[in-house]
């Protein structure tokens, strides 16, 4: 997908794949003791997140769910500069009102500054140059109003193995399984993320490992002077 060299039929396949994967290999499981467990803990009634990169909108379904069962109010929104995309999170979320798409792009973030709560991103910054991830997290922060949450890959060697064996396991196409294993060795270690996170004046950084080969970025919103 970092290409853009695909036709529509391999992309409306990635995108079930995608939300295949992210549930089995822990992307939702870090979202929940991250953000969610934030938003339990202060008690939060009602709050907003921001989706930058947002795909086909897997994680806002999972806020909205968890939102739902506490009786709390949400707003979600759900940026992505691909149309598909764009269109793929209104079309699977049909039944969450609270549920809104933008089109954008995560580099200059279509929004006032303190527009939401939080804002998060999933598997998206490792597409990116180190100078626009800055630039991302820095945009990320200034429309939050209280912390940044990053979910990417670990760099590992038995990642990109293990990738490897479930995609072979569960059919993953070779389109999902080439893209992802490229994904992987794009990725990052704790201490380049802190570094990228410093770079875009962000306070109260902290970078978690959640298994299996999950990155978790936390910031303060923020900004240092």
């Amino acid at each position: 997908m970092d290409t853009g060299d695909y036709t529509p039929e391999e992309y409306e396949r990635c995108l079930a794949e995608l939300a295949r994967i992210n549930r089995f290999l822990g992307d939702t499981q870090a979202l929940k003791k991250t953000l969610l467990r934030q938003i339990e803990k202060a008690n939060l009634q009602n709050f907003s997140v921001l989706d930058v990169g947002a795909g086909s909108g897997e994680m806002l379904r999972t806020i909205a769910e968890f939102a739902r069962r506490g009786n709390r109010k949400t707003n979600l929104c759900g940026l992505e500069l691909n149309a598909r995309s764009a269109c793929a999170i209104l079309e699977q979320s049909k039944n969450f009102s609270e549920i809104l798409a933008v089109r954008g792009n995560a580099l200059n973030l279509p929004f006032a500054d303190d527009a939401f709560d939080y804002a998060i991103c999933t598997l998206f910054t490792h597409h990116f140059a180190d100078e626009s991830v800055v630039k991302i997290l820095t945009e990320m922060a200034r429309v939050s109003r209280r912390k940044i949450f990053v979910i990417d890959l670990h760099r590992h060697r038995a990642a990109y193995f293990l990738y490897k064996v479930f995609c072979t396991a569960f059919n993953i196409s070779n389109f999902v399984r080439e893209d992802g294993s490229l994904s992987i060795l794009r990725a990052f270690k704790q201490d380049e993320l802190k570094t990228l996170a410093r770079a875009a004046n962000l306070t109260e950084i902290s970078v978690a490992r959640h298994i299996p080969f999950r990155l978790v970025l936390q910031a303060n919103a923020n900004r240092s002077k």
